[in-house]
């Protein structure tokens, strides 16, 4: 094979991903790449549902706690973190598991991605800022829709950092930062891929998201975004940002009750997790499994039975 083999595991928050790619992992001789943008961060462990201490144990996992809450971290670096880690795992003789549900930071690694000049204008991000205080983060989502729809179409209102960033970009350059991502050449990963997406019936995934919700309640998040407070991280615009988060923080704020801040995570994870679909949706190269339909278990001996074939040539 002229190509190192990288599997590729994505899906929706809540539709199985951690257990699968545990199993393919113990089946493949696997380690396992993280890509979700918010476990990147300690100390920010039940909110992103990171992997338990016994599951990294078991199996070796990359890209997990690697910058403070109160740290910027950009999917450039990540992407370069990433590259490297799976470097790594191909020098050791194993299989690169490349999981989560941050879309650009998977695309990010399997297409090689080259990011935009970063050009900084303090005034004018701390004018965005300030809108973003007096009226909302929806309103700099709407500006960003008038300079660059394209990349708006990508970013939660709620993300607004990058909104800002990406406004910041087209201020400084006079270009928006989807065109700057247009005319940049992909630098191809020597990837051979295998895509594999994981779905459920809307119904069952909703329910198993507002599942998850309630263990993450039961498992001390409250305490978890008590401990950031103290340690003096839940001012930080990512912890404020992070979904799980921003929620709980309202209730210790005293915006909400707790009831209030539950159903309004609820609600936000399950918007979230159809965005991700819709994301993962458009790569014709990811081939998909709905949980609703097979078992973990069938699902995993067929990709593990197609990987074997192919590492064996």
């Amino acid at each position: 094979m002229s190509e190192d083999p990288l599997l590729v595991l994505v899906g929706p928050t809540a539709v199985g991903k951690t257990q699968l790619s545990l199993r393919l992992a113990a089946e493949l001789d696997g380690e396992i790449v993280s890509a979700d943008s918010m476990q990147v961060y300690k100390f920010m462990d039940i909110g992103t549902a990171k992997p338990t201490p016994k599951e990294r144990r078991q199996i070796p996992h990359h890209l997990l706690d690697i910058c403070l809450p109160n740290e910027s971290f950009s999917v450039a670096r990540y992407q370069r973190l990433a590259w490297d880690a799976i470097a790594s795992i191909h020098r050791r003789g194993n299989l690169p598991i490349l999981t989560g549900g941050t879309g650009l930071y998977v695309q990010a690694v399997v297409d090689g991605l080259n990011f935009p000049p970063r050009p900084y204008d303090k005034q004018y991000r701390a004018q965005l800022q300030a809108m973003a205080r007096e009226e909302g983060p929806e309103a700099v989502h709407r500006l960003l829709q008038q300079v660059d729809p394209e990349t708006a179409s990508r970013l939660h209102p709620n993300n607004l950092r990058r909104v800002i960033r990406a406004l910041e970009i087209s201020h400084c350059t006079g270009r928006p930062m989807s065109e700057h991502l247009a005319d940049e050449p992909r630098q191809k990963p020597p990837y051979d891929l295998h895509m594999y997406g994981l779905t459920r019936d809307r119904s069952e995934l909703y329910q198993r998201v507002n599942l998850r919700v309630d263990e993450m309640i039961f498992a001390g998040l409250v305490d978890e975004v008590k401990g950031l407070m103290e340690m003096g991280y839940a001012e930080g615009k990512t912890a404020l940002q992070a979904l799980g988060y921003k929620e709980i923080l309202a209730y210790l704020q005293g915006i909400r009750t707790l009831e209030e801040s539950i159903e309004l995570l609820k609600r936000d994870t399950r918007r979230y997790a159809k965005r991700q679909l819709t994301w993962f949706r458009r790569d014709r190269r990811i081939r998909w499994f709905n949980l609703s339909e097979k078992t973990a278990t069938q699902i995993t001996t067929t990709i593990s039975k197609e990987m074997s074939r192919l590492l064996a040539k």
